[in-house]
């Protein structure tokens, strides 16, 4: 009979040793789980900061490639002005014969983003043309000058100036 005693007592205290342990092992894995909940938020975190990073990165350089095309093209009809003046001043001459060729030259750079400047009866902005010849007279009735004639035509390229017209004001 005595080990009846010991396995009654006994019992008990396997039983709180297991519910001890079973407590102990519950709090083990909340904390695990916690841990891999942090460091799961800490991963999507630095994934979505990297996503940002790269879709910075691929913008800037989208519009780093676009703008050196543009320069380039811009190059290359900066390099055409003198063949266009030189069109202009044969219009001039011979319209009739010249015209259907300048037509189409000038239509043809203007798809492509080159715009003349029509600056006759305007306000004077010195962004867009050169003042070369100033002549007395009124201007635009608040003091500013106005373009009276181009002497030179100006251009644009998707914008930008890319040569400024030269023209005579009055005011």
């Amino acid at each position: 009979m005595t080990n009846e005693p010991d396995d009654v007592v006994g019992e008990p205290t396997t039983e709180i040793e297991d519910a001890v342990a079973v407590e102990e092992a519950e709090a083990a894995i909340e904390q695990d789980v916690e841990a891999l909940l942090i460091e799961r938020d800490s991963f999507r975190e630095m994934a979505q900061r990297l996503q940002a990073e790269f879709e910075n990165y691929r913008k800037r350089v989208a519009a780093q490639t676009t703008d050196d095309i543009n320069r380039a093209t811009g190059r290359i009809a900066e390099s055409l002005l003198p063949v266009l003046d030189a069109c202009e001043a044969a219009f001039i001459a011979h319209p009739t014969e010249i015209e259907p060729l300048f037509n189409l030259l000038l239509t043809e750079l203007k798809k492509q983003g080159l715009e003349a400047l029509d600056l006759s009866g305007e306000t004077f902005d010195p962004a867009k043309a050169d003042a070369v010849i100033h002549e007395e007279g009124e201007g635009d009735g608040s003091g500013n000058p106005v373009v009276s004639d181009v002497l030179r035509t100006g251009y644009t390229w998707k914008g930008r100036v890319l040569r400024p017209a030269m023209v005579k004001v009055r005011g």
